[in-house]
């Protein structure tokens, strides 16, 4: 299925899909001309192409993710250090679990790759399931882990023929991307899929 996405303040770069591949990135109106028939799917704010979240390991093996039934005895904030440890030894269970959750944490933030040296299966499987890219760890790590790291490491421009992976930001331009941060998601798309999208 065609699919187009376009955001309002970014309406010259959308994005035609077509199954898990971009098929054009251009102005809307361009798109809509050649390709009528295709589903439109209109957004707040700008289309980029994702973020790269160099801070993996840490977020998705040092941390545990709870689960909203969890609240009233661990919150619903992620768990850090040797807390968390202790909840992975005292359930490895819990590692699968706690990943995927934070896979959707990064997801809502408008993540589409991670970086650094994933090593625990569970880890791995729920990265590889939810069709994030992994990627290089830049040499110089952007402060502390984060879903919204400063600075944001945004990934190169779209390409006909590339994988349909890229996500929207309700703010008027990269600026206030980088001044407001990755918690303005509205929507992730990985392999042509919608991912996320804020309610």
């Amino acid at each position: 299925m065609l699919t187009i996405h376009v955001a309002e303040a970014s309406p010259e770069t959308a994005v035609l899909v077509d199954g898990e591949l971009v098929a054009a990135v251009g102005p809307y109106e361009d798109l809509a001309a050649v390709r009528p028939e295709a589903r439109v799917r209109n957004w707040p704010g700008i289309l980029t192409p994702g973020l790269l979240n160099p801070f993996g390991p840490e977020l998705l093996e040092g941390m545990y993710h709870p689960d909203p039934r969890e609240a009233a005895g661990f919150g619903t904030e992620p768990i850090p250090g040797e807390r968390a440890q202790r909840i992975f030894r005292a359930d490895p269970s819990r590692r699968g679990a706690s990943a995927r959750r934070g896979v959707q944490r990064l997801l809502a933030h408008g993540t589409v790759a991670v970086a650094g040296e994933l090593r625990d299966r569970a880890v791995l499987d729920a990265v590889r399931r939810a069709g994030l890219a992994v990627g290089r760890r830049p040499q110089r790590l952007p402060g502390a882990p984060s879903f919204s790291p400063s600075p944001l490491v945004l990934l190169p421009g779209l390409t006909p023929g590339g994988p349909a992976r890229f996500a929207v930001f309700d703010v008027p331009d990269r600026a206030a991307l980088v001044s407001q941060g990755a918690s303005t998601c509205v929507a992730t798309v990985l392999g042509g899929r919608l991912v996320f999208r804020r309610q």
